[in-house]
């Protein structure tokens, strides 16, 4: 019989956290851009986002929504490992849900982040966070592992597969008149230049769009924060709705938030107000896909990557040609040099401060106006 203990104790979701009132949103902002340069005149723009939707990001009760499908999703699968949550800008806060698990007695953790997609502020940047709460836990803080990103995965490529028939159904009109705009959190050239993120997103695009049957389809990006003269990923969702309206013309335009696997602050009000705004103006009809949420494909996925850690299983599930992807992060993944030379990159669409939470990239560092992150 082995009696060896478990390699892991308890699991943890780990996320980037967002204001639920209004009196949370300046103090969540300032935990946000602490330590970077950004004017308080901007960081009042950006408030103006959250107080339109009264101070309140979904992002906090969708992720309560998650750990409620992931206890029951592992209850059935007879794991009996507790859920912790522990976010980057607001409470629950990585120390604090870091010291609650020593004083539980937990000593390894696995971490699942809500994010999709592999960068700095998607994924090293998390490690960082868990780094600097297990120094502030001290002695005896629990150790935390990650399992894989989940981009290429059959339960993600499914969940969004599905949201975005849904969305087809609602515009009744033929896939092949449809287009269909995969958006993620735009990033700094900087930050994408030392990582996988662009090659990952264009997988999952690629996937979800074969499994759906869609052929017209473009990785775009949203909620581009920081100065213009730093270049960050484009082309822009509205600038895209915009040049299409001038030389294509489609009879109608879905906007599928693959790089968020919630409905963050900048998929609520960069794609359901602005991106659907540009869409009226030039009579186009406009749908967005869902984010996967909870969808049982994807809360399976999850379930997963969580058994293949705890079996150490060598068989992993993985589509398309990047197979599946590393559990332990290499060294040197995913770095970031905010000092890269170069000019360019213009700002967001009409200039406008991004939101600050999130973004995919799952999802994942948001859209702040100093630095962004899908999640």
């Amino acid at each position: 019989m082995n009696t060896d203990p478990p390699p892991f104790d308890s699991i943890i979701l780990v996320s980037f956290g967002g204001p639920e009132g209004p009196d949370d949103v300046m103090p969540f902002l300032e935990n946000v851009l602490r330590g970077k340069p950004v004017p308080r005149e901007r960081m009042l723009e950006v408030a103006e986002h959250y107080n339109h939707f009264d101070g309140i990001s979904p992002i906090n009760a969708q992720n309560r929504e998650l750990l409620d499908a992931m206890q029951a999703e592992l209850t059935r699968a007879g794991i009996d490992l507790p859920i912790y949550w522990g976010n980057r800008n607001w409470h629950p806060m990585l120390p604090d849900t870091l010291q609650k698990m020593k004083e539980d007695g937990k000593k390894r953790a696995l971490a699942f982040f809500t994010s999709m997609f592999s960068c700095y502020s998607g994924c090293r940047q998390y490690r960082e966070n868990i780094a600097a709460a297990q120094e502030q836990v001290g002695p005896d803080a629990p150790i935390v592992q990650k399992v894989r990103m989940g981009f290429n995965h059959p339960g993600f490529i499914e969940a969004m597969a599905n949201s975005l028939g849904d969305s087809l159904a609602t515009l009744e009109i033929a896939p092949n008149q449809v287009k269909t705009l995969f958006t993620a959190h735009s990033i700094p050239l900087s930050m994408s230049d030392n990582c996988d993120y662009v090659k990952q997103l264009t997988e999952a695009c690629r996937l979800v769009a074969e499994a759906t049957g869609i052929t017209d389809w473009q990785l775009v990006f949203q909620s581009r924060s920081g100065p213009p003269q730093q270049p960050w990923l484009e082309p822009d969702v509205c600038d895209v709705i915009n040049q299409l309206a001038k030389e294509q013309r489609p009879k109608g335009v879905i906007v599928a938030p693959i790089g968020f696997i919630s409905d963050h602050m900048e998929v609520m009000f960069d794609l359901d107000e602005e991106a659907s705004d540009a869409c009226k103006e030039h009579g186009i009809p406009f749908a967005r896909a869902a984010t996967v949420g909870t969808a049982q494909s994807f809360v399976s996925m999850i379930r997963e990557l969580i058994e293949e850690r705890l079996e150490d299983r060598t068989e992993k599930r993985a589509m398309g040609t990047l197979g599946p992807w590393h559990d332990v992060c290499p060294q040197d993944c995913c770095l970031y040099n905010p000092g890269r030379p170069g000019g360019g990159g213009r700002p967001s669409s009409a200039g406008r401060p991004a939101s600050s939470e999130g973004g995919s990239p799952g999802t994942g560092r948001p859209p702040n106006p100093a630095v962004s992150r899908p999640s």
